[in-house]
């Protein structure tokens, strides 16, 4: 009973986390759909239609971005969204209301990815795929859905924000800015590499003949369908991860013990030049799941670096800033929003 009010609660969790503002997936050849969203969009504005692409496939696997955007032919400048999930849970459906309406009301092309999960495929083949991505878009994206592709901000949450870190190192040409929310510039520090006293403490001791349930079959792109293992159910995958301190070696495929320099690639923090694109990270000092020194080390070899960044800090927020004093999260969200629209005005 116990581990059923847990997960139960952690799926509780991830629709606060993720935004959870779940879109059905439209099919390709299909007249797209407006999106769910509560924005107030003066009437003589084009609507904001949603449309499915596959931008890549891996033998049997459709890899898949959802494109929103007005309904007209102008050339708009372009927000990635990057969701998250440890990699190894999460869908491209999922993104925050406060991401869509800043899209639907200023204009811009939102572009919602999807990206190959853990551990049926490893650290190198996500990276791939999101630099994949990034190439569909620059190459297809002015004609297929009109984006100007010299305007593209990045963010993303969590994973989704260690991923959007990624893109200023393996992204070319890079974006022109990066909104990370509560993300990871490595993925081979202690956090990771040793088990969590916080899960634990506030977990159930997950065996592993019970997690490996969830994982190990078919390659998945999102989490969200009913005939594929759920999140909630990859979360208590990602909680025994957690307690043995197996996420690295699992999602990498690398064993940060003996081969640090296969991992360094995959860690941001160790690939910062004066090429990196400006950026604003978000986190909370309470954040039990990723450290807020995961933020303040970035901030601070971005800053050897010269590189114009800004960490916004709410002081007692946890992961997905929850927790944290109302006004203060609602201002740094406000902020990240401006920035977004600054660097694509």
């Amino acid at each position: 009973m116990a581990k059923m009010i847990l997960t139960a609660v952690f799926t509780v969790l991830l629709s606060i986390l993720f935004g959870c503002n779940t879109v059905e997936t439209g099919n390709e050849n299909q007249k797209p759909s407006p999106p769910a969203s509560t924005a107030t969009v003066d009437a003589a504005e084009p609507a904001f239609i949603k449309k499915t692409y596959t931008y890549k496939t891996v033998d049997d696997v459709h890899i898949k971005a959802d494109v929103y955007r007005p309904d007209d032919t102008k050339l708009r400048p372009v927000v990635v969204w990057l969701h998250g999930g440890a990699l190894v849970m999460g869908s491209r459906q999922y993104v925050p209301k406060n991401i869509q309406q800043l899209c639907q009301k200023e204009g811009f092309v939102l572009v919602s990815l999807d990206y190959r999960l853990a551990p049926e495929v490893k650290l190198p083949a996500i990276i791939a795929d999101i630099r994949d991505a990034f190439g569909w878009i620059n190459q297809k994206g002015p004609k297929l859905y009109y984006a100007d592709t010299n305007k593209i901000v990045v963010t993303g949450g969590s994973a989704g924000g260690y991923l959007t870190m990624m893109t200023g190192v393996c992204v070319e040409p890079p974006p022109a800015a990066l909104v990370a929310y509560y993300g990871y510039g490595d993925v081979d520090g202690n956090w990771y590499t040793q088990p969590s006293a916080y899960y634990l403490e506030n977990e159930p001791l997950w065996s592993k003949d019970e997690v490996y349930q969830a994982v190990g079959g078919k390659v998945l792109t999102g989490t969200t369908n009913q005939t594929t293992p759920t999140s909630r159910q990859r979360s208590n995958y990602y909680h025994y991860l957690r307690q043995h301190g197996l996420w690295t070696k699992e999602v990498t495929g690398f064993d940060p013990e003996t081969e640090r320099n296969n991992i360094t690639p995959y860690c941001p923090v160790r690939n910062i030049s004066f090429r990196y694109p400006p950026i604003m990270m978000l986190h909370g000092t309470d954040d039990n799941d990723v450290p807020y020194e995961k933020s303040a080390e970035m901030a601070k070899e971005l800053e050897r670096h010269n590189v114009p960044n800004e960490l916004i800090t709410i002081p007692g927020a946890g992961h997905g800033l929850q927790g944290g004093n109302k006004k203060r999260v609602d201002e740094a969200h406000s902020r990240a929003l401006a920035f977004i629209k600054k660097n694509l005005k």
